[in-house]
């Protein structure tokens, strides 16, 4: 508590021991106040089209794409084996030259994902820009990482 000033018949005010927290406080607000402008600036801000948990499960094409890297590496489109330089000319014969159609990629879980995205820049370098990722349906928990031995 403050010490409070009492009159007296000198002119000497009593020494109070006490420590002053009022400067101790504007500093904090200060320093507050500019965690509080900086912290907003510091996020990452990238756009990235997320779907919300509640949405609805989108119905699947009546005949759907599906470009596939197999454990071995190797491409198939739909049931047929294709190579990585024969990627483009499948797709256009396919899709009649349709770079609108969304290919659906699918992978092995064994595929390192350095791989899926070299199929997925196949598909982009062809004129196919609407690419959707498959996976299985499931309760979403992801595994801990192994542990090193």
């Amino acid at each position: 508590m403050a010490g409070g000033i009492q009159q007296r018949e000198d002119d000497d005010l009593p020494e109070t021991h006490e420590i002053n927290v009022t400067p101790f406080i504007d500093v904090i607000l200060v320093l507050l106040i500019i965690f509080m402008v900086a912290a907003p600036l510091s996020t990452v801000d990238i756009p990235v089209d997320l779907p919300v948990s509640s949405a609805k499960q989108v119905p699947r094409p009546d005949k759907p794409l599906f470009l596939t890297v197999k454990a071995d590496l190797s491409l198939a489109l739909g049931n047929d084996a294709v190579s990585a330089s024969g990627l483009g000319p499948a797709l256009d014969a396919t899709t009649s030259a349709n770079r609108d159609t969304r290919v659906f990629v699918r992978a092995d879980k064994t595929v390192p994902y350095g791989e899926v995205m070299k199929a997925m820049n196949l598909l982009r370098a062809a004129g196919y820009l609407k690419i959707a990722l498959v996976g299985l349906e499931g309760t979403g928990d992801i595994a801990p990482p192994a542990k090193a031995p």
